[in-house]
């Protein structure tokens, strides 16, 4: 774990979370993330400087995007904490922006001593084996193509779901033309694929978005064949998505995953303590200016 870029963490939905792929649209596989956040922009006359204990975060007439500024609160609570605890001097630092590496080491040291959590057993392994056997199915794939609309900053998200709303009612016609898909995605993706007809080729679940992963392999089993009869929301917009091939894959055994299961449950449960422990240091401070979650019991689940 690197320190300096912290957050709130969430427990993984799935046992291996999929690569994040190149920015959509530069991307075929739509699994990048947005260039532009962190980027700090002047603030509105008369906003407050957010602050941490009275140390500020920003400069002042500055003000970084959500989630950069609670990143940067996240890092300077701990930051604190580590001058608190005598790992650094309380001269070493003004504020998080002044971290060095070896700062950064002594707060990741002192986070791993804080959150320690036990390795899962093998009873628990295969309790989420037999629960989620549906996600360890070896050399299932399936053969897509799809039309992206993206979500840019200052689109109108209403019109942009309308208009990808009349182009999928449009496909799912009983006498729609045998070629339509393909002209669509050329006139209307905003993924490299509409130059192939918007095809991405065979996908498994680890190649996509977690949330074109779920859609596709994990929350109904292996789609049909044909034009999936609703959108597909993920970060990067909405997906009109069709399926023209699949393969079944086998079903793996628990010994030949329980690695990756052990592996998963250890880092879904670093993740909660994680997240308590964070909890606690907002609880404890003086936070202003930006909206962070915290409690000020030991006690939270």
């Amino acid at each position: 774990m690197n320190a300096i870029e912290l957050k709130m963490p969430a427990p993984a939905p799935a046992p291996a979370p999929a690569p994040a792929p190149a920015p959509a649209p530069a991307a075929a596989s739509c699994g990048g993330e947005c260039q532009c956040a962190g980027v700090s922009a002047e603030a509105p006359a008369g906003t407050a400087v957010a602050s941490i204990n009275g140390i500020p975060l920003h400069a002042p007439g500055q003000r970084p995007d959500p989630d950069s500024l609670r990143e940067l609160a996240y890092t300077e609570l701990l930051r604190q904490e580590a001058v608190n605890s005598g790992l650094l001097a309380a001269d070493a630092h003004a504020s998080a922006a002044g971290l060095d590496e070896a700062a950064r080491l002594a707060i990741e040291e002192m986070v791993d001593r804080a959150v320690i959590t036990p390795e899962p057993g093998d009873a628990e392994c295969r309790r989420y084996y037999d629960a989620n056997q549906s996600q360890f199915v070896v050399g299932r794939a399936l053969h897509l193509r799809h039309i992206l609309f993206a979500v840019t900053p200052g689109v109108n998200v209403n019109a942009l779901t309308r208009h990808a709303d009349q182009a999928l009612l449009e496909l799912l016609h009983k006498d729609v033309a045998a070629g339509r898909f393909a002209e669509l995605a050329a006139q209307l993706s905003n993924c490299p694929s509409s130059t192939q007809a918007g095809d991405l080729g065979w996908i498994g679940p680890d190649d996509c978005a977690p949330e074109l992963a779920k859609e596709l392999f994990h929350q109904n089993g292996l789609q049909a064949e044909g034009v999936l009869k609703r959108l597909v929301h993920t970060r990067f917009g909405f997906h009109i998505i069709e399926v023209l091939e699949r393969r079944e894959g086998r079903q793996a055994s628990f010994e030949e995953v329980r690695d990756r299961v052990a592996a998963h449950l250890s880092l879904n449960s670093r993740s909660r303590a994680l997240h308590q422990y964070m909890r606690l240091l907002v609880g404890q401070a003086v936070v202003e200016g930006v909206e962070l979650d915290g409690a000020d019991s030991p006690l939270v689940q």
